[in-house]
């Protein structure tokens, strides 16, 4: 029996290939397009996007209630007096306007 004194090649692959196959998938499943990071944005983003909406909602409800308000079946002499006089850039006689 003859042993060789030379290292074994096929190990040192395996392990090298073994190595830099988890060293991929690791830095995939911290930064990859489906990662840890992109997956903190995402939640950072439908946050953002959580507030913008109650925005638009608070807007939406306020735009019904002036509609509403200025509708056939409800009509508001102040806010129809406050539009038109908005719309037509005038003032009431007893209004004063610091520019």
């Amino acid at each position: 029996m003859t042993r060789s004194s030379r290292p074994a090649l096929g190990t040192f692959i395996f392990f090298a290939l073994s190595l830099g196959l988890a060293t991929y998938f690791t830095f995939a499943a911290v930064q990859g397009d489906f990662g840890l990071f992109r997956r903190a944005e995402i939640v950072a983003e439908a946050d953002a996007l959580q507030v913008q909406l109650e925005d638009v909602r608070g807007a939406v409800v306020r735009m019904e209630n002036l509609t509403q308000r200025l509708s056939d079946d409800y009509l508001d002499l102040d806010l129809l007096d406050e539009q038109a006089r908005s719309v037509l850039g005038m003032i009431r006689a007893d209004e004063i306007v610091i520019r």
